[in-house]
């Protein structure tokens, strides 16, 4: 379960971190390591900050955006410590374990961590299905990007020896990141489209409903059907619009 886990860091400035992260994952068995347009990579640094854990660097995928590193999994789990919108549930470290690790039984998970200094931005964790945050002294929240990974690391290691709770007999794969993220931008047209939304003033209106659509993790088949339904609307709409028209024609004509 846990070669399905991968831990994906966006625009990592400093080289030593990313070694640091390397060891801290092989500490724990994880070895995946994705990284987005990191500034420096590879590094001699990195390899020396790794210490031993050389080989998860040489093996890491390099990504040009978030999008590529997750667009497979369906449970993409954002690491944050600042406080985010009330829309945001975040879990503690060992509920994401437990969650992950579940997932992690038939398809792959993605933790996701943001710049050492400004974090994940708004628009990446919009990206996220869940947001794990670390419990710490709420004057000094910060924890080093590969101390951060190391807590992570280690509540998934303990559950795994643990066990992971097995999966419903016949439940569904929920859908991926990428299918997630066509539904997202296919809501968002369609609720433009038939006036529900003005351009521009969407405003926390989508963020809501993708919490409302993570916390459902609809299965393929079901993004299908509500895809459909959105493209009825849409049609509804142009069909309306239509008639519309034919009856201001004929009323002019008969006048």
């Amino acid at each position: 379960m846990l070669e399905h886990i991968r831990v994906v860091l966006i625009e990592t400035s400093h080289p030593g971190n990313i070694g640091g992260v390397a060891r801290a994952m092989k500490n724990m068995s994880l070895r995946h390591l994705v990284l987005v347009r990191p500034k420096v990579f590879p590094s001699p640094e990195a390899d020396a900050r790794a210490s031993g854990a050389e080989d998860l660097l040489a093996e890491a995928d390099v990504v040009d955006d978030l999008e590529s590193a997750i667009a497979e999994c369906p449970l993409v789990i954002g690491a944050s410590a600042r406080k985010r919108a009330d829309i945001w549930a975040p879990l503690d470290p060992r509920a994401m374990a437990a969650l992950a690790l579940g997932q992690a039984q038939t398809a792959p998970v993605a933790l996701v961590f943001g710049r050492e200094r400004t974090g994940l931005t708004s628009e990446e964790l919009d990206r996220c299905s869940h947001l794990v945050q670390i419990p710490s002294n709420p004057d000094h929240a910060s924890l080093n990007i590969a101390m951060a990974v190391q807590v992570l690391a280690y509540e998934l290691y303990v559950a795994h020896l643990a066990g992971a709770p097995r999966l419903a007999e016949g439940q569904s794969e929920p859908a991926s990141a990428a299918q997630m993220e066509g539904l997202f931008e296919h809501l968002r047209q369609a609720l433009l489209d038939i006036g529900f939304l003005q351009p521009g003033r969407e405003g926390k209106i989508l963020q809501r409903l993708r919490r409302l659509f993570h916390r459902a993790r609809p299965d393929e088949r079901e993004v299908n059907i509500l895809r459909g339904i959105l493209s009825a609307a849409q049609g509804g709409k142009s069909m309306r619009a239509a008639s519309g028209e034919r009856r201001h024609s004929e009323q002019d004509e008969a006048s």
